[in-house]
This record gives structure tokens, sequence and C-alpha cells, in this order.
């Protein structure tokens, strides 16, 4: 099409510009209310629709009854990985990921200039005025555009890997405040009952004349050392509530208002049931720290390649349209960027040394993996045997009291002789209930060594986000 006119030029110059401002975005801000996130976090509830949702979502199933009588682990875990800020933060860095794809598919935009002259010494009769525009139309070359999306695509699987290994360390939090909170109030509340009556016993035998004043201040250093223990017990398990609320990323008050289920922690896996080395080592290799690793390699890699395309220089072609005092002209341009001074030797140094980088980092990842994985198996395995011995001392005295109560009750032996062996079988059971906690703890290493629950479970298993474009 011609334009054969200063109002056809100025026309199309116009719709050119109503069409740029038409395809505009606009700014809609969101500014941040401290006061009303607050109150927001303090308002969450384990019973709202939302943690009902979470935990559906998680079970792939609807979840009933609701609200539960009790709440397990795995439904505490399934909560935490939507309500937990810190997942919130991975899934928003993995959104900018994939805003990040839509920026380098982005193809550079033309130009448009324009001049407009006057003629001092126009001949009479001929318009002095020239008016005319040129389009400049960038033209990528070897490819720079596919690199950039290829980049752009680890980066976003490294982002949903990072995702993916951020909700496995909510998850391994929520374990750990759960163990902290192991509730071993009632078992030191028997110690200490046990260890009174014992106390009481002495007492009557001091009056009596039976036995000596330090015997029976033993008893009572004994008693008080029970008392210092029951405190430390409630302190600990206060501190593990508070550890457990802010892992799931709901109040203190929010926790209180429900029952924890801690039966999923009575029960060990064996060494034999535990994954095979080859097993060990497919899910080191499909841990999302190692994957996020590697991802980030590939991205680096993808980068060598853009900065090396680099090196052949872009070009623009421009088509020009001029309207010169009444002649209509018409121009065809053309301009790049000689590498004449560089051809782009820093960029591809700075790419290279970012690869080797990346190659550093991923060979450390794996290699911290692989040693957590084999440290995480020593532990378990020797924190196995030890709740095995405690499980075996406590059958041990638990028949021990039950013959020094048939004993007591046939007049054989004396109250202090039983009171004393019933305390040994409470005392028993609290150590088996320290390493029970002790192994589970240890389990849970290995857990987050693997990346992979090795106890029953029934939240769904973790994936990885899909990234776009696959």
């Amino acid at each position: 099409m011609f334009i054969q006119s200063r109002a056809g030029l100025r026309l199309c110059a116009a719709s050119m510009c109503a069409a740029m401002l038409a395809a505009c975005a606009t700014y809609v801000p969101q500014p941040i209310d401290p006061a009303a996130q607050s109150f927001s976090f303090e308002s969450r509830r384990l019973d709202s629709a939302e943690a009902r949702q979470a935990l559906e979502d998680g079970l792939g199933r609807k979840a009933e009854p609701w609200p539960p009588a009790l709440w397990r682990f795995p439904d505490l875990s399934l909560v935490a990985a939507r309500f937990n800020p810190d997942v919130a933060v991975a899934i928003a860095e993995r959104h900018s990921a994939e805003a990040g794809l839509i920026v380098a598919g982005q193809r550079p935009n033309p130009g448009l200039s324009t001049i407009i002259q006057k003629n001092q010494d126009a001949v009479s009769g001929t318009s002095p005025w020239t008016y005319g525009f040129t389009l400049d139309v960038p033209v990528e070359t070897a490819g720079k555009r596919d690199h950039r999306i290829q980049q752009s695509r680890q980066l976003i699987n490294a982002a949903a890997w990072r995702e993916a290994d951020i909700r496995w360390q909510v998850r391994s939090r929520v374990r750990a405040a759960m163990l902290a909170a192991y509730p071993t109030e009632a078992t030191v509340t028997r110690l200490q009952a046990s260890q009174e009556a014992f106390v009481a016993a002495m007492e009557k035998r001091l009056a009596a004349g039976y036995i000596a004043r330090p015997d029976l201040t033993q008893t009572q250093l004994a008693l008080n050392q029970t008392r210092l223990l029951l405190t430390e017990a409630r302190k600990q398990q206060d501190e593990g509530r508070v550890r457990l609320a802010a892992s799931i990323g709901v109040s203190n008050v929010a926790l209180d208002e429900v029952t924890v289920d801690f039966s999923e922690f009575e029960t060990l896996p064996a060494i034999d049931a535990l994954p095979a080395p080859e097993a060990r080592r497919q899910a080191l290799l499909n841990r999302p720290d190692v994957l996020a690793a590697l991802a980030n390699y590939e991205a680096s890699q993808i980068a060598l390649q853009l900065e090396i395309a680099k090196q052949y220089p872009d070009f623009s072609i421009g088509p020009g349209y001029t309207w010169d005092q009444g002649a209509a002209k018409w121009s065809l341009g053309l301009s790049l960027a000689l590498p004449l001074l560089n051809q782009n030797q820093g960029g591809i140094a700075l790419a290279q040394a970012k690869r080797e980088e990346m190659a550093a980092t991923f060979a450390s990842v794996q290699a911290k993996a692989i040693g957590e994985v084999e440290q995480a198996m020593t532990v378990y395995r020797h924190a196995l045997q030890t709740y095995g011995t405690a499980q075996d001392i406590l059958r041990q005295q638990k028949a021990t009291e039950r013959t020094a109560r048939a004993a007591f009750t046939a007049g054989q032996i004396d109250r202090i002789e039983w009171l004393s062996a019933s305390y040994q079988a409470t005392a028993a059971d609290k150590s088996r209930i320290d390493a029970l906690v002790q192994a589970q703890n240890a389990l849970g290493k290995l857990e987050d060594a693997l990346r992979r629950p090795l106890a029953h479970d029934t939240s769904r298993p973790l994936g990885r986000v899909q990234a776009q474009g696959e």
C-alpha cells in the first residue's frame, strides 16, 4: 500500500501508536499489610476448609470424618505443605522461573524512526516539506532464541526440583518436631509416684530405726532428680509442640485445639526391610536436590552455547518510505555490528567458568548425598540395636516386678523390695521410650538422605512439578 499524502502518513503513524498502547499491560498495586498478614496467620485452623482441601489433595480422596479425631504425622505433613511459608516461597520462585520462559521466547520488537525536513530553498510551487519513516526489523542469528528457551526450561526444572526438596524438608521438620514433642510425661509421672512411695516407705523404716539417715537421704535425692526429670519432660514436650506448630505453619493455639496421634512412631522397620544398596543408589540419583543441581548444570551448558552464538552478530533490515516534496521514495537498509574489537570472549569465558562452577556444585551435592546415606544407615543400625536392648531390659524388669509383687503378696519380701522392682521396671520403660525416639530420629535422618519415606506413610509420593513446554 502506497502512502501518497502527509495526511495518510500521519494516519498510519497514529494507527501504529494506538495499536501499541492497546496492547500494553497496566500496573495494579498490591501493597502488603503486615497486620492483616499476622491476623491471617493467627486465624489459621487445622479444621478449616483450606486444611481439609490440602489433606484431600495429598491423599487423593475425601477426608472423612472431618475433622479427624486424631491427627497423624502424614496428615500434618500434608497440611504443612500448604501452610508452611517456605513452600510458598519455593512455589513463587518456580513461577518466576516460568515467567522467564516467556521472556526467553520473546522476539525483539521492530523499531520505527520518522523524519521531517523543510527545504528553505524549495522551488516556488513545490512543497518544501519532506516526511518519511523507516522500520528497523531485527533478525537474531545462530539460534540464540532457541538457546534462551532451552536454558529457561532447565531453570524451570531446577526450580521445580528445589520446590520438591523444600516440600520434603518441611515434612522432615514436622517429623522431627513430633518426635521432640513425643509424650513421656505419663511415664515420668509414674516414675515419680513410684519413687515417692519408695521414700515414704524408707521414712517409716527410719522412724522404726531400721535404717540410718544417709539411706533416706539417698532416696530423697533420687526423688528430687525424678522431679527434675518430670519438669524437663514437660518442658521438652511444650517446646516440641511449639516447633511442630511452626513447622506446620499455624499458631500454637491452633495446634492446642487438636489431638496429635504419635502411634505412627511406635514401630521401626528392620534393617533387612530397608532398601537394598542398588535401590539406595537409585534413590540418590533421584534426590530432588541432586536433580536440581543437574538441571542448573544443564542450564549453564546452554548458557555457554548462547554466548558462543553471540559471536555471530545479529542484523537489522530497514525498509523505509519518504514523501519528498511530492515524490514518494522507498528504501531498504541493512545494518549489523561488526565483530572487530571483540568476539564475545568475555561472555564465553564467564559462561565457561559458570559451567565449571555448576559441575563442581553438582559433584558436591551428590557426594554429600552419598555420605549422608552411609552415615545414616550406620547410625540407624546402632540405634535399632540399642532399642532392641532396651526392649529386652524392659521385659526382664517387668518379669522381675511381677515376681516381686507375687512374693510381696505372699509375704516373702518386704514392701521396699517390691517398690524397688516396680521403680526399676518404670525406669526401664522410660529408657525404652528414649531409645525409641533416638531410633526414630535416626530413621528420619535416613529418610532425609534418601528423600523417601521408609516407615508406613499414606501420603502421596513426592513428585516434581512439570515444567512448561515438556
